[in-house]
């Protein structure tokens, strides 16, 4: 199977205009005369519904932000009565009250379909045992994914995550073809395939759909070589919708928008502009299909760049870059902006190095402080002091020439990190624990 829904996913620049058109205009009038929040917002910018023609006025919309929603907790942002939902998620925040969204049936159609246009990308069809290792639950990540793999005809098996002994044995038993899950919790399995001495010809695995946290393309490839798969990039957000809202093809980088749900945005994070095609900035989402909980203007923090135009794969779906990291998550080392994605990916490419790694940051005096902690591999474990040493200088140098930030590393015994089996904790940052 190439595609899930052609006529969507290949429609000319003109269609997917007029169907955004139609459905935007809809949209903000829905929420105009239902959400307090835009009511009043849109008053307070001089806007009416009548006054958005299509998506060229887009830009004239106010912006809603995370604060927003927690600010009408739990119901006061959605556009039904409450009768209609028929259920409820939330974001996975560790501070402060989460993000609650809530879904109609055709909310939960639409994510479906959106799901099983992402698995079609990878070349799955209904033959194919797609097995769904993200938690179930408030998370939005097990539940999207199996009602895609349901909706593609796909046989099933939800396995959640956690209990890695039995992912694993079902993974055997039943010629599991497809792994979805978090790129943390991939190479989780990897680790224990490896250290269990259990051969990848056992397994049926041809392709995975990892997602729900930044990773880089050197892991990519990592995990590519240590499962034997294709590894796929997928992206969501609860607040937006869940997984689905773009992925990753066979042709090419970037991930594929299903702009005729979402209206992707480029904006500058400071100064809230739009950017132009190409330019990295702040990704930014309306979503036009949603009943319970349509968006207007999300800003996700996520940080990425659009392009238009036909992908080889035939799909003309606008492409986000995989994202590089989030505008809040990013270090200031010493006036260098620097992502923990960065980090990793040079990490990696040293190839000497497990990657299992965390970052921590501290302030000495009035000046900011990296450190890192990398396993070495079990071969460098048993190696000379000298040569354990003239490693850490080697990724030290390593990372000066490409962040141009001076950071202490530091190689440390395999496993000695904690695995994550959810989304990964890589940075600490200990600036915030004591008076400045």
């Amino acid at each position: 199977m190439r595609y899930f829904d052609r006529k969507h996913e290949c429609m000319s620049a003109d269609e997917m205009k007029k169907i955004q058109d139609e459905r935007l205009i809809n949209t903000v009038e829905r929420v105009y005369n239902n959400v307090r929040f835009y009511h009043d917002r849109m008053d307070e910018h001089g806007l009416k519904p009548s006054d958005i023609k299509g998506i060229q006025d887009l830009h004239k919309l106010p912006f809603m932000t995370k604060a927003d929603l927690r600010d009408y907790y739990p119901f006061g942002c959605f556009a039904v009565p409450k009768e209609k939902i028929v259920r409820i998620h939330a974001s996975s925040g560790t501070t402060g009250k989460p993000i609650v969204v809530g879904v109609t049936k055709n909310d939960i159609k639409i994510w479906a379909d959106c799901m099983a246009r992402c698995l079609a990308m990878t070349g799955a069809t209904k033959h194919d045992v797609i097995q769904i290792s993200y938690g179930y639950g408030l998370f939005t990540g097990g539940l999207g994914a199996h009602y895609g793999s349901e909706r593609l005809g796909a046989l099933t098996i939800p396995t959640s995550g956690g209990n890695t002994a039995r992912q694993i044995q079902l993974m055997q038993d039943l010629g599991s073809t497809v792994l979805c899950c978090t790129p943390s919790y991939a190479l989780y399995l990897a680790d224990y395939i490896r250290d269990n001495n259990i051969p990848l010809s056992n397994f049926k695995l041809k392709a995975g759909v990892f997602g729900a946290e930044p990773w880089s393309e050197s892991m990519k490839e990592e995990i590519e070589q240590r499962l034997g798969l294709k590894a796929y990039d997928i992206y969501g957000l609860s607040e937006v919708m869940g997984p689905g809202v773009a992925m990753s093809c066979n042709h090419g980088e970037g991930l594929h928008v299903n702009a005729d749900h979402f209206v992707p945005e480029i904006i500058n994070p400071e100064t809230g502009e739009v950017l132009k095609e190409g330019e990295t900035g702040e990704l930014v989402f309306t979503c036009i299909t949603k009943e319970a909980l349509p968006m207007i203007r999300y800003r996700t923090r996520d940080l990425s760049s659009l392009t238009y135009g036909t992908c080889e794969c035939g799909r003309t779906l606008p492409k986000m870059k995989k994202v590089i990291g989030r505008s809040d998550d990013m270090l200031i080392i010493r006036g260098v902006n620097v992502f923990p994605s960065q980090v990793e990916s040079v990490l990696l490419s040293m190839g000497q190095v497990e990657p299992h790694y965390m970052l921590y940051v501290d302030r000495k005096g009035y000046l900011d402080e990296l450190s890192i902690e990398v396993e070495m591999t079990s071969e460098m474990f048993s190696d000379k002091i000298e040569n354990i040493s003239a490693i850490e200088r080697k990724l030290q140098n390593q990372i000066h020439a490409v962040l141009n930030i001076n950071a202490d590393v530091r190689l440390v015994a395999p496993k000695s990190i904690p695995r994550s089996e959810g989304k990964a904790k890589r940075v600490i940052d200990r600036r915030n624990l004591f008076n400045k």
